[in-house]
């Protein structure tokens, strides 16, 4: 199984930020990205969707052929992915905000978190808050319509702008100096924040991190793959390709996203 794909899902193209961190770290795995653009957002979703809407992709990811399934969206990781391990026998790698570090490190002793409904009311996170966040004054954010113009296309936007300020110039008037991007598709947001939040204060998501687990589990799981080569990485939507296609045209390598009708 070591030539065996990675599998990687999101509600959309957000996961594709954490995709670029595992392939950047991990060049030598075959990767299969599903993008479920037609659920699109998960974070107004009950958890009993949503882990329906995970089972499916988990399933479909499997029918490729799988060994690891990272679940690339942090609304699905903290409502599903407990379920998806007590159901099936594959890794899964689960997305978390990055709360430890921001409260470790801060200074004020004020960190903001920008996150969906469907991650901010969840357990894990909550459990995440309590364990790592004592003493420190966490600032929660609902970023409603973030997601839905990303979907898109609309990123760059004046809509966008106008939602970014609304939701971050509060958390900065409490005081903030790290803000946690408490969902996978935030970091495509990274430089417009900075440019509001301005150099004070940190930006943290775990794509990174994400990465590092990532290659932990496939070296304990002795299914590391160790030969170069061929290496395939593809891209399905349930929608309409274009916003993806955008994103990837904007990577290194020539890609194409490919229209699936899961």
């Amino acid at each position: 199984m070591r030539n065996s794909p990675i599998g990687i899902f999101d509600s959309g193209v957000g996961g594709l930020t954490i995709y670029e961190e595992i392939h950047k770290l991990l060049p030598n795995e075959n990767i299969i990205y599903l993008a479920d653009n037609k659920n699109a957002p998960y974070g107004e979703k009950s958890k009993e969707e949503i882990i329906d809407i995970s089972v499916k992709n988990t399933e479909f990811l499997l029918s490729k052929g799988c060994k690891l399934i990272v679940v690339a969206c942090n609304t699905a990781s903290t409502n599903a992915v407990k379920y998806l391990r007590e159901h099936y026998a594959i890794p899964f790698i689960r997305v978390q905000p990055a709360i430890k570090p921001a409260a470790l490190n801060s200074k004020t002793k004020v960190v903001g978190i920008l996150a969906t409904k469907g991650t901010l009311k969840s357990e894990l996170l909550f459990e995440t808050s309590q364990r790592f966040a004592q003493g420190v004054k966490v600032v929660e954010q609902v970023g409603e319509g973030l997601v839905t113009l990303i979907e898109s296309g609309k990123m760059h936007s004046s809509e966008m702008t106008s939602l970014l300020h609304k939701y971050i110039d509060p958390m900065l008037d409490k005081n903030i100096d790290h803000l946690v991007l408490g969902c996978t598709h935030y970091p495509f947001l990274t430089d417009q924040i900075k440019e509001i939040a301005g150099t004070k204060v940190a930006i943290l998501d775990s794509g990174e991190a994400i990465a590092r687990q990532t290659k932990v589990i496939l070296t304990e799981e002795n299914l590391l793959n160790l030969e170069s080569g061929d290496i395939s990485r593809i891209f399905y939507t349930n929608k309409d390709p274009q916003v993806m296609q955008q994103i990837l045209d904007e990577f290194d390598e020539e890609f194409v996203a490919i229209k699936t009708n899961f």
